[in-house]
């Protein structure tokens, strides 16, 4: 998709929004993980598509693919590469380089819901998320492209549901076994 196509799709969803903001309110299509035994599991995209997940051998899985943790971070960069590049297009920025990462350092005694030096369990999430993001453009100022990052960035949904800490609405139904 061409910087002109992004543009344009952008310009109509934002006219559409102003006229009608409760379109802007969605269902995202759901996603649903299976556990396939040990620790993999699988997700499946109504498209087709299936990602598995399994843990390292350290954990009890094989480490043949890739790990929760690893996704979430991928979609936390996916999703601020993905805003990036729609804002630049919206503000007619050709991107050149865009590259985002993702980096945490857990406490792997929070997933055994472990205590720490002070007698309270450690947190299983992931702590010092940190987002190098490299980026450039032929003739744009550094400080127009750190406000382009920034103001995507804030826009963000996967990043703005961890910046917000999105409450999790946990709901448990029994299955037959």
């Amino acid at each position: 998709m061409t910087n002109e196509r992004v543009a344009t799709a952008v310009a109509r969803i934002q006219a559409v929004l102003r006229r009608k903001p409760e379109l802007g309110l969605h269902d995202d299509t759901a996603a649903n993980a299976r556990w396939l035994g040990a620790t993999r599991c699988v997700a499946r995209h109504p498209s087709g598509i299936a990602i598995a997940t399994d843990m390292p051998a350290d954990l009890g899985g094989e480490g043949e693919e890739v790990t929760p943790g690893w996704l979430f971070r991928a979609g936390i960069a996916w999703c601020a590469a993905t805003a990036v590049a729609i804002t630049a297009a919206a503000r007619g920025i050709a991107l050149a380089v865009l590259e985002v990462e993702v980096r945490s350092r857990p406490d792997l005694r929070g997933l055994f819901a472990m205590a720490g030096a002070d007698g309270r369990v450690v947190s299983a999430a992931s702590n010092d998320l940190r987002m190098p993001l490299r980026i450039a453009a032929a003739g744009v100022p550094a400080a127009r492209m750190r406000t382009l990052v920034e103001d995507s960035c804030r826009c963000s949904p996967v990043p703005g549901a961890v910046v917000q800490a999105t409450p999790i609405a946990l709901q448990v139904d029994m299955a037959a076994d």
